[in-house]
């Protein structure tokens, strides 16, 4: 590999034997797992279309309304919604989503990946039924921190799981399961405010029926066992054997001990320093891994689509639409982006992370530019002018077409890379780190996107398409291929990179 884009595939000792073989097992526990990423989309498209519904807005923020009936006069149509009381109620679970994620780093190597996923979705079932019977603001962000603590812990668990518990060969297309869960989530959130969006009560509705999905979830993982690899990482060695013998769908003992043989010895080496996670992450050895872990999910909210998919009933009222065109646009657009997660399941053990990388991040470029120029063109600088049918469409269109650009690329990519580069001993850690980070940006897009929208119109997407080229260009320098490497040769993929091979060859 000379340049970062060749992967060293088909290594890794014993799991060669099981690199391409895919059991029943296997695949329930990984879409059973998958499916807390269905809480996390859930959320994003309920929060997003309540926020359009006019009992929701008398009841908790009746200064939007106000200022939406004099829009024409005195506000231009981008700034209906800049309320700092609407991005406290927004941005609220992602800064307890952000300290959920770090302290489940730690948890997560201590209780498992599973035992996570189910304190996750309970915390999220106590948010949701506050949500739903929410009497003033203070009950309703309350709420929406216990929903953040749930996807926090849920974010952090279910990548690595899905990682470890997939076969090498087909690690990529398991792993996606966990977007397209999310994309699902948005979709079905989406219908739901549609449906219920001229029922003076139908906010509560949406809101209460966010316990369905973290109940499903929920009960789901308890009926799942842990990943082999968490198992002899805390010492339960039969449970370890018996875990590997379901999800690779044989008797043969001396095949499944030879496998958990590999897995003990990566854990005695990984345990070898005896130094605490976050400390170790930090050595030189790990520097490419850190920066891959902190960059791309940063990359991922700075294209812009958490906020596009939250805000999207909004932004389509912004622009003109009428509520339930609004509405009706969001589960267009989040059908678009589900039918491209599952383009990406297809092709991203054949193609690899990079090509998809690089493909999606053009694609959602020239897709903002676009956007952008078409608001200039159709509602003007001030946003004084209403936007026609023919322009309306043509937004949604290039909006569809940039949700499947991320949806096949950013969207998947962003939660795989992180759980797949890391050591055993640091999996967590870095995982933790990598949701810490997704939140951060997203606390602060969704603090600030409203008011950025009000100020600089159509140039935000502008500025979001700027990011977009930044981040495609740190892909085709810095992201080595991983598709087809065990987890355990992982390190071969740094050792073999042009640029990181200086900082992880010859580390103790």
């Amino acid at each position: 590999m000379a340049l970062g884009g060749m992967a060293v595939e088909g290594q890794g000792g014993s799991d060669n034997r099981f690199n391409g073989k895919i059991t029943f097992a296997v695949v329930i526990t990984s879409i059973v797992a998958a499916s807390g990423g269905l809480i996390f989309g859930f959320d994003i498209g309920i929060s997003g279309g309540v926020t359009t519904m006019r009992p929701f807005l008398e009841k908790f923020f009746p200064s939007i309304l106000k200022k939406a009936a004099s829009a024409g006069a005195e506000t231009n149509v981008y700034c209906v919604y800049d309320s700092e009381v609407l991005t406290a109620f927004t941005s609220s679970l992602y800064i307890a989503g952000l300290v959920a994620s770090l302290v489940a780093g730690r948890l997560t190597a201590a209780i498992g990946r599973r035992n996570i996923m189910v304190v996750g979705g309970c915390t999220f079932f106590a948010g949701a039924a506050m949500n739903g019977v929410a009497q003033n603001i203070s009950m309703l962000i309350l709420g929406r921190i216990l929903l953040g603590f749930g996807v926090g812990f849920t974010n952090q668990a279910t990548p690595v799981y899905l990682s470890e518990m997939a076969p090498s060969k087909w690690r990529g297309a398991f792993s996606t399961g966990f977007q397209f869960f999310i994309g699902l989530g948005i979709v079905t959130a989406n219908c739901i405010n549609y449906a219920t969006s001229k029922l003076s009560w139908g906010w509560r509705l949406s809101l209460g029926l966010a316990v369905v999905p973290s109940a499903t979830m929920t009960i789901g993982a308890l009926l799942i066992s842990d990943t082999p690899s968490s198992l002899v990482d805390r010492g339960k060695l039969e449970q370890a054997k018996q875990s590997l013998a379901k999800v690779r769908g044989t008797n043969d003992n001396i095949e499944i001990e030879a496998e958990l043989a590999d897995l003990i010895k990566s854990c005695e080496i990984a345990r070898a320093s005896k130094e605490e996670p976050f400390v170790t992450i930090f050595k030189r050895q790990h520097r490419p891994h850190l920066v891959m872990s902190i960059f791309i999910p940063f990359f991922q909210q700075m294209t812009g689509i958490n906020i596009i998919a939250f805000y999207a009933p909004v932004l389509f009222r912004s622009v003109g639409f009428g509520n339930n065109s609004a509405l009706l646009g969001a589960v267009i657009l989040g059908l678009v982006n589900l039918g491209s997660i599952l383009v990406s399941t297809g092709i991203v053990d054949r193609f690899g992370r990079r090509f998809l990388f690089i493909l999606g991040g053009v694609q959602m470029l020239i897709c903002q530019v676009v956007i952008a120029s078409t608001l200039a063109a159709s509602i003007g600088e001030n946003g004084s002018k209403h936007i026609t049918k023919q322009y309306a469409a043509l937004v949604l269109a290039l909006m569809c077409i940039y949700a499947a650009g991320f949806g096949w690329s950013w969207g998947p990519l962003s939660w795989l890379i992180p759980s797949e580069i890391f050591p055993i001993n640091i999996r967590s850690t870095g995982q933790s780190i990598s949701v810490a980070m997704n939140f951060a940006a997203t606390f602060v897009l969704s603090q600030t996107f409203l008011a950025m929208l009000c100020h600089f119109k159509y140039g935000a997407f502008l500025f979001f398409s700027d990011w977009i080229a930044v981040m495609t260009i740190f892909i085709v320098i810095f992201m080595p291929e991983t598709k087809g490497v065990a987890l355990n040769s992982m390190h071969q993929v740094w050792e073999q990179h042009w640029l990181w091979d200086r900082d992880v060859k010859d580390q103790p």
